[in-house]
């Protein structure tokens, strides 16, 4: 079930109250906002949200046997990696990425972001895409999908019609397939090994080293410049040789 509000402060927050509140939320639905006042990504930073972009939100309800929660993360943003290459007909994936954890990049622009967050035994999942317009933020490169193909429908009611049934199938496959088969399929979308990176974990400077894959749990291993391995499980991170965050 989609459910669509002209405005909102955010449809995550939204989702939450209710929670809060006592609702029961089911699996598969959505809320989306034409325009968000408070919209929020990692870290509170402000998400920009004018008119003609995709702002959504949807919930995870955990049930016993479930794999870590945190790796949800990894489920939809394959989904989101998949609408958008589906969106730009691009056949060659290695154009549209997965940047850990919660970013899909469009030729090292940023066209989507994911935030996560947790009620009780409810992970509320916020989805941001850039269709119609692609928001100025300083020190990001940032693409829109419009402008990208010219013959894309730039209607994020539309889209969204598409991403839902994604964002199931990648669900159930969560749920039925092994850990180590998600982290698999995300690191075939995602930048290369041995791609710069810089990690500011929020603990003092920021670490620069390559990128050396997913630990089993889905953390990030950064290989430092003196050659050691550091796990990250959560931090910002830069693809330096893009020049994105």
């Amino acid at each position: 079930m989609i459910e669509t509000v002209a405005t909102t402060g955010s449809t995550n927050a939204d989702l939450v109250a209710r929670l809060r509140a006592g609702e029961g939320i089911p699996d598969g639905t959505w809320l989306r906002a034409e325009t968000q006042t408070g919209g929020k990504g990692r870290s509170g930073r402000a998400w920009v949200s004018p008119p003609g972009n995709l702002y959504a939100s949807t919930v995870v309800n955990l049930a016993e046997g479930d794999p870590p929660a945190q790796t949800l993360a990894l489920v939809i943003g394959l989904a989101v990696h998949q609408h958008v290459t589906n969106s730009l007909m691009i056949s060659d994936h290695r154009n549209v990425m997965l940047k850990w954890p919660n970013d899909v990049l469009v030729r090292g622009a940023k066209v989507a972001g994911i935030l996560l967050e947790r009620c009780n035994d409810v992970i509320v999942a916020g989805i941001g895409i850039n269709i119609a317009f692609a928001p100025q933020i300083e020190g990001r490169a940032t693409a829109c999908i419009s402008a990208l193909n010219s013959k894309y429908d730039a209607d994020p009611g539309y889209a969204l019609t598409f991403l839902a049934p994604l964002f199931a199938e990648q669900l159930a496959r969560w749920r039925r397939e092994s850990l180590s088969a998600l982290i698999a399929r995300w690191s075939t979308a995602a930048h290369p090994i041995g791609s710069p990176l810089s990690v500011n974990t929020g603990e003092g400077a920021a670490l620069h080293g390559t990128f050396a894959g997913l630990d089993p749990t889905g953390a990030l291993r950064l290989r430092l410049d003196n050659g050691e391995t550091q796990t990250i499980h959560a931090g910002d991170v830069s693809l330096i040789a893009e020049g994105t965050t």
